[in-house]
């Protein structure tokens, strides 16, 4: 009978995970579709790689649809990063790049092509297109999905060079949005997707708690052997063991301290509770995070 529950709560929980998942990624291909393309709009990622092919192939006059270029574009980083890292990535990133495919897709082919009145007013279309988008990330990692792109660039990267996450993604969205010059030859559309890219991640980080990109934990528990496991096993960050004592029982605890990125803190804490629903966990902010996998520190 026990089994029995915690295989039904585990199910229900999982259900949950991915419901809100495709909610993120319906409300992030939305904001692609019915905001930003009719204003003729850019952004970085591998959407604005998709929407730069869409503009270049012909756009509203037969362009390749945004949802296919989406798809393949990260499905040939999925290759790339399987044969150079060996990673096998989780089943809700690439859940959350097949359904983003799917949702853009569907978009493109029902929505009006121009919903909101917005294809003269590329300023609200890019702060507007960036919030929502925004939102529909913010679910997806809360969740543990991840809608791939600079995600997949940023891992590979990291393979050679100590480069950090957010300088890798703010090179590859830089390029991507400048290329968009060459095919509208404004300005103006270039400094609006500057302008979109730079709501998006403020959206995404305040949906995240925060704009913090680190995170400290402390987990303190009897499985700390388990938990430790798990955390370089599954989420491959590196784990230190403390010596402590409770003050109250005067009996020795081993602590179990983390440092990872915030997105992938909702992560650890619900697979620390797998283990022990009993464990005692702290988690703050840091302003820094110098090292193998963050920041590179520069005197």
């Amino acid at each position: 009978m026990m089994n029995v529950k915690i295989s039904g709560t585990s199910i229900r929980k999982t259900l949950k995970e991915y419901l809100f998942i495709t909610i993120g990624v319906f409300i992030y291909a939305f904001a692609w579709v019915g905001i930003i393309v009719p204003a003729d709009g850019i952004g970085g990622g591998a959407s604005g790689f998709a929407l730069l092919v869409y503009y270049a192939t012909g756009g509203v006059n037969g362009g390749v649809p945004i949802g296919i270029s989406f798809f393949l574009i990260n499905a040939v980083l999925l290759i790339a990063a399987g044969f150079i890292l060996g990673a096998k990535f989780g089943a809700k990133t690439i859940y959350s790049i097949i359904m983003i495919s799917l949702a853009m897709s569907f978009f493109q082919s029902f929505l009006p092509d121009n919903l909101f009145d917005l294809g003269g007013d590329k300023l609200l279309s890019a702060i507007l297109g960036g919030a929502v988008s925004g939102i529909g990330v913010g679910l997806c990692l809360m969740q543990g999905g991840s809608t791939g792109g600079s995600d997949i660039v940023a891992m590979i990267v990291n393979k050679y060079r100590n480069v950090s996450y957010g300088k890798v993604v703010m090179a590859t969205d830089f390029t991507i949005i400048g290329c968009s010059y060459f095919i509208f030859d404004s300005i103006s559309t270039v400094i609006y997707g500057y302008v979109l890219v730079a709501t998006f991640s403020y959206t995404v980080d305040a949906l995240l708690a925060g704009n913090k990109q680190s995170a400290q934990i402390f987990i303190m528990s009897e499985k700390y052997q388990e938990i430790a496991d798990m955390v370089t096993g599954s989420l491959h960050r590196g784990v230190t063991i403390l010596d402590g004592t409770g003050w109250y029982t005067k009996k020795p605890v081993k602590v179990v301290m983390v440092v990872c990125r915030k997105t992938e803190a909702n992560i650890l804490l619900k697979r620390v509770k797998e283990f022990d629903s009993n464990a005692f966990i702290t988690m703050g902010s840091v302003m820094g995070v110098y090292g193998q996998g963050f920041d590179t520190f520069r005197k």
